[in-house]
């Protein structure tokens, strides 16, 4: 592979390093993997943690000599798993017991791995020195590690002293595992240090001040397997750099200043990543052995034309996006402000060879570059591509087959199937230009299950048929006046749908019959009118909608009895009521914040009260003296997201304010008329029933006529005297007062 330098331009930096995943890509490399040590912990070999003895106070607990523990059945077992991470050593802890094979000592403060005699430290297989102060390796201390597999040595200073920390590097004789990211190593440090490991298998030289690459830089690691050399200064790279390393299988090279790559011809390669340079040109190189590359990395260049790969036959993932693609057609001419800088580009028309070779191709993301045709023709060979991304560009039409055969496919009679068909199943097309889809254009998606078409320009055609919601054929459909919308009906695959931010101002009845949708997204429509029949067909599949940002009003937001419905989004609209429509559903999820709703009362029908899980409400006109809702809401269990943001308002005649709905002072609020006279009656009553006890109280022991005046139907207190009972004939008639 050579990649070659432009004089005049600066490496690029500040960017997030474009990750690779090379577990799902690859599947898992015959490397030893690198063990993540539980912190401040010993493990001994059957899986439980030793316990200590204080040996020598300097050293930290969780890094002190370990006790001897027997074993059930006689046998001694030591730790093999050490963690002094971010515990403040200044040096090596030679403390340590025998049998020790794990060591991380990452985010401290040691300068130096140097020291006498070191017992113990024999059968050390990983040893973690990452995030130090680390600017010295001594021989000394290298030498007594012969069993050392795996050594972090990432984010440090070893840019100092690397002559000498160099040599002591030729002792490491097993080592596979070496990261030595982050040390300010310049190209000639870092092919120094690693001149004489013969069996190194994984290298880290990220994050370091590499600008080129020799050709004999590694001349001795010819058993690498993976290599990093991302986030670099790396402008150019000698032929014959990687050609030695036959075994090497995943190379990053992202975020480097490389312009250029000429003779690409490492066949063994699966994982590459050139993401985050600034290449202009990518040809593979001829020759009569297949590339093994399943995953390629290109995106945020500056490419002008689809890489040629007439080879790459297992090629899986190819993404492209963020580049200066503006054509895949044969025949097309680079744009004018671009100046052929290279010999090669004078032989890249030749566009459909290049895809010829791509038929295990499943993932392609061309998104952001500059497209202005989306190309049928160009998919044809990709016979095992499932998820496309042309997002971002700068679509407004859609090409057939009169690109090759200069015959246009008419809206009423469908390119066939087999000769235009393509295996798509996730379709990603958000933020172009497309005014209009034609009719033929799902007939040749048959798989299509997810098409994700925001921020377009797109009008939904109406059904035909849409008074009775009938059986649909393949061609029937109301004309389009003009071809100026877009049929959405009858894509029987299709279970994901996204419309929004597509100024559509009105949906027809039935705009989605016979097209059985799991969910849709019609958001950031402003104005959007939808009436009930809209959504007609969808009653028995639906489990998604989002209505968000569309400023409706109650007379535009109808809804049908949809049966399926699960989650539904009615933010940012101008709501004072919940859709009718909507009781029927079984909620799981609803959000209605920021609309003018003033209560919640018939928020949990019977239809909800098993179903409904969470609710958003902030933004909403709440009263706080109608707040019986939320306790309605609670004592269901539903869980309410924003209830700390929820705001409710209290009004009257001199007062005016808001408060948090969860501190409302309810108690503000004015009561039903009538209910002051009840409460001066219940407080009269109360009164009274008090004097009569403690006057029967002060009383006792002795007869009280008033005393029998608690089971009169009169209320009051009346003042009573003692008298000397009489015999009846003696009392005289006027004793009786008259009322």
């Amino acid at each position: 592979m050579l990649a070659k330098r432009q004089d005049g331009v600066q490496g690029l930096t500040g960017i997030q390093t474009a990750a690779v995943d090379v577990s799902k890509a690859v599947g898992s490399l015959d490397v030893e993997q690198l063990v993540s040590v539980p912190h401040a912990t010993f493990v001994a070999a059957a899986g439980t943690e030793t316990s200590y003895s204080t040996s020598r106070p300097p050293t930290p607990n969780w890094c002190r000599k370990p006790v001897w523990r027997e074993r059930e059945g006689g046998a001694h077992q030591s730790p093999t798993k050490v963690s002094c991470k971010g515990v403040g050593l200044r040096k090596f802890p030679k403390e340590l017991g025998q049998g020790v094979k794990y060591l991380e000592l990452s985010n401290n403060f040691i300068q130096n791995l140097s020291g006498g005699h070191m017992p113990g430290f024999g059968q050390l297989e990983y040893l973690d020195v990452c995030f130090n102060q680390l600017e010295a390796v001594s021989a000394t201390t290298l030498v007594q590690l012969p069993q050392l597999r795996s050594l972090l040595l990432g984010s440090n200073h070893l840019d100092r002293n690397y002559l000498a920390n160099g040599r002591a590097f030729r002792l490491l004789r097993n080592i596979e595992v070496l990261d030595l990211s982050a040390n300010n190593l310049e190209s000639h440090m870092a092919g120094w240090y690693i001149s004489n490991l013969t069996k190194l298998r994984m290298l880290d030289l990220s994050r370091n001040k590499i600008t080129r690459l020799s050709a004999g830089i590694f001349r001795s690691t010819l058993r690498l397997r993976e290599l990093d050399l991302s986030n670099n200064y790396i402008m150019e790279i000698e032929e014959g750099a990687f050609e030695a390393l036959e075994e090497l299988e995943v190379v990053n090279l992202a975020l480097n200043s490389l312009h250029c790559i000429s003779g690409f011809s490492l066949t063994q390669l699966r994982v590459l990543n050139l993401s985050h340079n600034a290449l202009e040109l990518f040809v593979s190189e001829e020759g009569a052995k297949p590339y093994l590359l399943q995953v390629l990395d290109l995106s945020h260049n500056r490419l002008l034309y689809f890489p040629e790969l007439p080879k790459a036959h297992y090629l899986t993932h190819l993404n492209l996006s963020n580049n200066l693609i503006a054509s895949l057609l044969p025949g097309s001419h680079h744009p004018g402000e671009f100046v052929l800088r290279y010999e090669e580009m004078a032989r890249l028309n030749r566009t459909l060879r290049t895809t010829a070779g791509l038929t295990h191709v499943a993932d392609l993301d061309l998104s952001n570059n500059r497209l202005q045709l989306f190309p049928f023709t160009f998919f044809h060979s990709l016979g095992s591509l499932h998820s496309l991304s042309l997002a971002m560009n700068c679509l407004q039409d859609v090409a057939g087959e009169s690109l090759a055969s200069g015959t246009e496919p008419s809206d009423h009679s469908p390119v066939p199937l087999e000769r235009a068909a393509l295996s798509v199943r996730s379709l990603d097309l958000h933020g172009n230009a497309i005014r209009v889809l034609p009719r033929w254009f799902f007939h040749s998606l048959p798989q299509l299950e997810a098409i994700d078409l925001g921020s377009n320009s797109l009008q939904p055609c109406e059904s035909q048929g849409s008074d009775q919601g009938g059986n649909l054929g393949g061609g029937s459909h109301v004309p389009a006046p003009g071809g100026t919308c877009t049929p959405f009906y009858n894509v029987p695959s299709l279970k994901h749908l996204s419309l929004c931010k597509n100024n559509i101002t009105r949906l027809h009845p039935y705009t989605f019959n016979q097209t059985s949708l799991l969910s849709l997204d019609l958001s950031g429509n402003k104005d959007l009118f939808m009436p009930k029949e809209a959504l007609g067909g969808l009653e028995f599949s639906l489990q998604k909608l989002s209505l968000k940002g569309n400023q409706m009003d109650d007379s535009k937001a109808e809804l049908p009895c949809l049966d399926t419905l699960k989650v539904l989004d009615l933010s940012g609209n101008n709501l004072s009521l919940l859709p009718t429509g909507l009781f029927c559903s079984p909620l799981e999820s609803l959000d209605v914040r920021n609309n003018n709703l003033l209560t919640l009362e018939k928020l949990v029908p019977t239809s909800w009260s098993h179903s409904l899980r969470d609710v958003s409400i902030a933004g909403n006109p709440f009263s706080c003296c109608s707040l019986a809702w939320l306790d309605m809401l609670q004592a269901a269990g539903v869980g309410v997201r924003d209830l700390d943001e929820a705001l409710c308002a209290y009004q009257d005649k001199s007062r005016n304010f808001s408060a948090k709905i969860t501190s409302s002072p309810r108690w503000l609020c004015p009561r039903p008329k009538g209910t002051s006279y009840l409460a001066l009656l219940v407080v009269m009553t109360s009164l009274c029933f008090l004097s009569s006890v403690a006057c029967c109280l002060l009383k006792k022991g002795q007869k009280s006529p008033g005393c029998a005046g608690l089971r009169s139907n009169r209320v009051g207190v009346f003042p009573h005297h003692p008298k000397r009972e009489e015999p009846a004939e003696a009392r005289p008639a006027d004793s009786i007062t008259k009322v």
